[in-house]
């Protein structure tokens, strides 16, 4: 495994030892005291090569266990990370690209590219020996560490908003897990498995809350690396609902240049939808020089995976994005829906609304001028269509019900 020098706290730069706190800073509490864990860069340098992941012949993301706090000895069979990366040259053209490329994470375990946190989160519980685990989620996270704690055999405790998408909580269910549908918001479910993690001493895998999610999600950007031999894109861009997804993206690219694999490092764009931009609100106040936190706003949206109101990895989110000298973007619910149908029509690939928010964002950047002509985009699919199929459909008439007779056909052709 790698060789972390510290748990790094984002906001009083307080340094602690490797697995010294499970979670956050102890003198900046929740929220402010997001801990990042640092590594020995220089000394990764040195033992890293352009060809030493392909070396391990691992085809997930425990090849890069050489930048992971946890060793492959932890990891449960299932298998995460070493999705396929597409290239979308019809796309390209028609948005004055020279190139670009969807990164497909919908083809994971349990559908969404929140396996690679739980991964990593999952072995580090089983290294710290840790008798259950719990989170809150819309329910992508939810299901991921459900499947996950199935294949490890250690009980989990899922805290969903009860507004959930059915075929998430189905997803739960078979996996066997306890499952809380809270009557609230998405953040009174997040608050609730804060305080029963507390209570019974459960691990806690939640976005925002857990370092090792951000060590598990910036494996998609070292995919990325290795996949483009190297030559990293000009521009990536990503949803973001509690920003640790972004954040890992953003935190994978730099990590590639701090130990020489790369020569420069993309820059990264956030989308968020309208009505759940809290993240986007608190980029904007960073740029102008005003703090970070709180971060907080409405959440209403078709994207049930990035609807959220108070982000937890907000200022993970900024300051990660802001060092790869990129920003946020916000799109409507129109917009998001319009990209669910074009990525499955054009690519042939059937994401959920958050996951094919990138489209909506990448279209809005080229219409603001924000993106050079020719620029090498990579856009990050996060989770299947499968898992909202009525999300991203709404307003999509059902196919017509026709007799069971050739005429019938050709009337319907005609």
């Amino acid at each position: 495994m790698g060789e972390p020098l510290s748990l790094r706290c984002l906001s009083c730069n307080r340094e602690y030892r490797p697995w010294a706190h499970d979670y956050l800073c102890p003198h900046c509490g929740p929220v402010a005291g997001a801990l990042d864990l640092v590594y020995n860069y220089r000394l990764l340098s040195q033992r890293l090569g352009r060809g030493t992941f392909a070396e391990t012949r691992q085809l997930s993301l425990w090849r890069y266990e050489a930048l992971l706090p946890v060793s492959a000895d932890y990891a449960v069979p299932l298998r995460a990370g070493w999705t396929p990366l597409y290239a979308l040259p019809a796309l390209a053209r028609e948005l004055r690209l020279e190139e670009l490329w969807a990164k497909d994470d919908t083809l994971h375990p349990t559908a969404s590219c929140k396996d690679r946190g739980t991964a990593v989160a999952v072995a580090a519980a089983r290294k710290l020996n840790r008798p259950a685990l719990a989170c809150a989620s819309t329910g992508n996270a939810a299901s991921s560490l459900a499947g996950f704690a199935a294949a490890a055999g250690i009980p989990c405790y899922i805290f969903v908003p009860r507004a959930a998408p059915p075929a998430k909580v189905a997803q739960l269910v078979a996996y066997g897990a306890v499952v809380f549908k809270v009557d609230g918001t998405y953040d009174q479910a997040y608050a609730l498995a804060l305080e029963a993690c507390d209570r019974f001493g459960w691990y806690n895998r939640s976005d925002g809350q857990n370092p090792m999610i951000v060590e598990g999600n910036k494996t998609a950007a070292l995919e990325v690396g290795e996949d483009l031999r190297w030559e990293l894109p000009d521009v990536a861009v990503v949803s973001a609902g509690d920003g640790s997804v972004v954040a890992g993206i953003a935190k994978g690219f730099l990590e590639l240049q701090r130990v020489g694999l790369a020569a420069r490092v993309p820059t990264v764009y956030g989308v968020q939808a309208e009505g759940a931009a809290a993240i986007a609100r608190a980029f904007t106040r960073f740029q102008a020089g005003e703090p970070i936190l709180p971060a907080s706003a409405g959440a209403k949206t078709i994207a049930d995976s990035i609807c959220v109101g108070e982000p937890r990895d907000a200022l993970r989110a900024v300051k990660a994005v802001a060092e790869t000298g990129g920003g946020f973007v916000t799109v409507s619910d129109g917009e998001i829906a319009s990209a669910v149908r074009e990525l499955a029509r054009r690519a042939g690939m059937f994401a959920e609304p958050s996951g094919a928010a990138p489209l909506a964002g990448l279209r809005k950047l080229t219409a603001d001028g924000a993106l050079a002509p020719g620029a090498r985009v990579v856009l990050f699919i996060t989770g299947s269509g499968l898992k909202d199929p009525q999300g991203g459909l709404a307003g999509v008439p059902e196919p017509p019900v026709i007799p069971p007779d050739i005429a019938a056909v050709e009337e319907a052709l005609g």
